[in-house]
């Protein structure tokens, strides 16, 4: 790390006169720059950022130093969330960065606070709320997923006092909840995580087992949904007995004698009308296609 003296430093920018007897030291490479100056360079920096013309190299160049000085911020809190794999640490860095970045552009000098306390809930909340957006395999309510939060403290802490799984009434009454409201967030966590449907179970002879090997079969059924929507209009147009004889013939599965019957007409007329109804509704059918 290169901090020049305010004698040496060399202008970043334009500014005014007066801006100019504060220039800002340059520093080569302000991520280097040790935590002990970098509270003390950030105050400096952030007081000159108060002045400067939004726009401005000398801003561009204040604002961005601030960042990379003070992105070890965003290293401790991510430290909270070590359990993560790689790659969702990088992302919580970079979702931390964006914190960092609220808390810079809304720093109050006037307040007298230290900026490092001022930061850290800019940087926590967002991570946050990164995991609150975008954690879940399916989406739940806010209140179930801070109950389960809520719900993995009081079960380690009754772990760890009890020596054995705690009960849901011993949950509930940690938790301040009823046992329905325990048992809920118990069924919210499992929304989660989700396995993936290609996922290893384990090794045989044969070779490697997929979940998607052990749950259910496809529903052919379940191609018939849309032809029963674009039938549903065609029978409401049929008549009364046209409508009548479908009702009788498919879902109380009379035979044709049976219907001729009930309807005080021969079987072949009833076949007749019968076939004629169908036709018009495969012709409805395939003219919704």
């Amino acid at each position: 790390m290169t901090v020049a003296t305010t004698a040496e430093a060399r202008t970043v920018g334009e500014g005014t006169a007066r801006e100019r007897t504060r220039a800002l030291p340059e520093i080569e490479d302000a991520s280097q720059v040790t935590p002990g100056d970098a509270r003390q360079l950030t105050r400096l920096f952030l007081e000159r950022l108060a002045v400067l013309e939004e726009g401005t190299r000398e801003h561009q160049y204040a604002r961005d130093t601030l960042i990379k000085m003070n992105v070890s911020l965003v290293q401790f809190a991510a430290r909270r969330f070590r359990s993560r794999g790689r790659d969702e640490r990088e992302d919580i860095v970079q979702v931390g960065t964006i914190g960092l970045i609220k808390a810079i552009d809304r720093f109050d000098l006037s307040r007298e606070t230290e900026f490092t306390s001022f930061a850290l809930p800019y940087i926590v909340g967002e991570i946050k709320r990164f995991f609150r957006d975008t954690s879940w395999a399916v989406h739940v309510p806010r209140r179930l997923q801070e109950a389960r939060v809520e719900l993995a403290r009081a079960t380690e802490e009754l772990r760890s006092r009890l020596g054995r799984p705690p009960t849901v009434k011993e949950l509930s009454q940690l938790m301040s909840l009823s046992e329905a409201e325990v048992d809920e967030a118990r069924l919210a966590a499992n929304g989660y995580d989700a396995a993936s449907l290609d996922a290893t179970l384990h090794a045989d002879v044969d070779g490697e087992s997929a979940l998607a090997d052990f749950i259910g079969l496809d529903d052919h059924a379940l191609e018939l949904v849309v032809d029963f929507q674009a039938l549903a209009p065609l029978i409401a147009e049929l008549d009364d007995r046209a409508r009548l004889i479908v009702h009788l013939r498919f879902v109380e599965e009379l035979t044709q004698a049976q219907i001729g019957e009930r309807l005080g007409i021969s079987q072949m007329h009833v076949s007749r009308l019968l076939a004629r109804t169908l036709g018009t509704l495969r012709d409805g059918m395939l003219s919704t296609r």
